[in-house]
C-alpha cells in the first residue's frame, strides 16, 4: 500500500462580509474538499479580499512555488495584533501543492492538518476565481469598472493626486432612513497642499441608479471624476 497522503480539491467561493463595513469587498473563501475549514478553525476571520486577485498571478494570495511561503489566511476584521489570525505555508512539490505548518494566533481552536493538492486542478482553480464575475452585484461591478478606468486614465497624477481606494458601498437595512447613505460607490485619494507636508485625504460618495447598465454609470461617475482638479469637487477628509 502506498502511504502518499490523499489527495484534497480545493474550491474558491466569493462571499460578501456579513460585517462588509470592515472591507466592502467579497472575500475569496477556499473550501477544502467542500468544507469551510476558515469558518471551523477562526470563524470570526475573513480571507483575502477580492482586490488581492486583480493583479499578475504572482501576486495571488494563495499563489505557490517551490519556496515555502507563510500565508494569513484568515484575518480578524479589526487587527492580527489585537485577535490573531489563522496562517498557513504553502508550497509546490512536483505535481503537488502542500498546504502545512497552520498557525492560530487567536485561539486555541484545533489546526487542520496537512493538506495536498493536485497542483493541475488547484492553480486552474485560482486562474478561475480570480476571473469569476458571477458573484457580483451592480454596485460592486461598477466599483470595478471604475477603479479600472480612474487607474488607466493617470488622472489623479495628472493633479498630484494619489488614487487610495475604491469600494462598493451598500444598504444598510438596519440603518435608520435619515442616517443611511444610498447604494454607491466610494472614491478616496490624497494629495499634499506643498512639498514637505503631510498628505491631505479626500472622498467621493457616488451615487448609483438602477436604470443605467454598470459599464455607463462606471464611464459617467469617471468623466465626472476627471473633468478637472478632483480637489475641487471631493469633500476633504477628517
Amino acid at each position: 500500500m502506498s502511504d502518499r497522503p490523499r489527495t484534497s480539491t480545493l474550491t474558491l467561493e466569493h462571499r460578501i462580509p456579513q460585517d462588509w463595513t470592515a472591507d466592502p469587498w467579497a472575500e475569496v473563501r477556499p473550501l477544502i474538499d467542500g468544507v469551510d475549514v476558515l469558518g471551523e478553525v477562526h470563524p470570526e476571520g475573513m480571507a483575502p479580499s477580492c482586490r488581492n486577485w486583480r493583479g499578475p498571478v504572482e501576486s495571488w494570495p494563495l499563489a505557490v512555488t517551490a519556496v515555502p511561503r507563510r500565508v494569513l489566511i484568515s484575518e480578524p476584521t479589526c487587527t492580527v495584533g489585537c485577535c490573531g489570525g489563522l496562517y498557513v505555508t504553502m508550497r509546490r512539490e512536483g505535481g503537488r501543492v502542500i498546504w502545512d505548518a497552520w498557525e492560530n494566533t487567536g485561539d486555541i481552536n484545533a489546526v487542520p492538518a496537512e493538506v495536498h493538492f493536485d497542483a493541475a486542478q488547484y492553480e486552474a482553480e485560482l486562474a478561475r476565481a480570480a476571473a469569476d464575475r458571477g458573484w457580483e452585484e451592480p454596485v460592486d461591478t461598477v466599483a470595478r469598472l471604475l477603479e479600472r478606468i480612474l487607474v488607466d486614465s493617470g488622472g489623479f497624477e495628472r493633479w498630484g493626486c494619489v488614487l487610495t481606494g475604491v469600494w462598493p458601498r451598500r444598504e444598510e437595512p438596519d440603518e435608520p432612513e435619515e442616517l443611511a447613505l444610498p447604494e454607491g460607490v466610494d472614491v478616496e485619494f490624497s494629495a499634499s497642499p506643498a512639498p514637505g507636508m503631510p498628505a491631505r485625504s479626500y472622498r467621493y460618495e457616488l451615487p448609483l441608479t438602477h436604470d443605467r447598465p454598470p459599464q455607463e454609470q462606471a464611464r459617467r461617475l469617471a468623466a465626472g471624476i476627471l473633468a478637472d482638479d478632483p480637489r475641487e469637487s471631493a469633500e476633504r477628509g477628517a
